[in-house]
Parts: structure tokens; C-alpha cells; sequence
């Protein structure tokens, strides 16, 4: 991956983990990995676990960010997800799968949009 793309990476994470603190969730974790693979973020909402996953693209020429979230993405943040929550005893009421959305702009805030239960 080239400096420039896990520039834009970091910045949609960072933007993320703002627009989710601000929409109230609590951030647990950043970047949590096993040698499985890692989670973008995990957060509660409430008593709720939240495992998000964050897509940034500087423009539509792929389709939306969201779009990058495949069946079998979705289905390895899941197995992350299961593995988080053994490693760390947690025993949430719920457990959901957010995505978060990220369209940096030219001048001003980026697009964000937050997909609650997206998988």
C-alpha cells in the first residue's frame, strides 16, 4: 500500500472515530488485530458491542466506500468480532456491525455516512 493511500486511510479513521464519539458511542479499541486480521474500530453503544468497519475513497470511480464491504469481509469482521469478544470476556446485550462510510471533500468536512447494522 503506498504512503498516499494509507494517508487517506488514517485520515477516514480518524474522521470516523470523531462523527462516532460525537453520534454518542463509546471507542474501545482502534485497529485491533489478532493474526487473523485486524477490526477498524470497536465501540459500545450503551450495552451494545459495535465492531466498525471503516471504508474511505477520495472518489466514486469504484463505487461507494460502502460497496467494499463484501460478503466475505463481512463474514471475516465476524469471526474477528467472536474472537474480541472471547479475548476479552466481554458479554455484550447486543453485538451490531457498523459501517462507516468516508468522502473526504476538496474544501470543508468530509461526507460521512454511518451505516448502523450494515451486516
Amino acid at each position: 500500500m503506498t504512503l498516499a493511500r494509507q494517508a487517506v486511510g488514517a485520515y477516514g479513521e480518524r474522521c470516523a472515530v470523531q462523527h462516532l464519539a460525537a453520534a454518542g458511542l463509546r471507542i474501545v479499541a482502534r485497529n485491533w488485530r489478532c493474526p487473523q486480521g485486524e477490526i477498524d474500530i470497536i465501540a459500545w453503544d450503551g450495552d451494545v458491542a459495535v465492531f466498525c468497519e471503516v471504508k474511505t475513497r477520495r472518489g466514486g470511480a469504484y463505487g461507494p466506500p460502502a460497496a467494499a464491504v463484501v460478503p466475505s469481509k463481512a463474514r471475516r469482521i465476524r469471526q474477528l468480532a467472536a474472537r474480541w469478544l472471547t479475548t476479552t470476556g466481554a458479554h455484550p446485550r447486543e453485538v451490531r456491525f457498523d459501517v462507516v462510510a468516508v468522502l473526504p471533500a476538496r474544501r470543508g468536512a468530509a461526507r460521512i455516512e454511518h451505516i448502523r447494522g450494515a451486516f
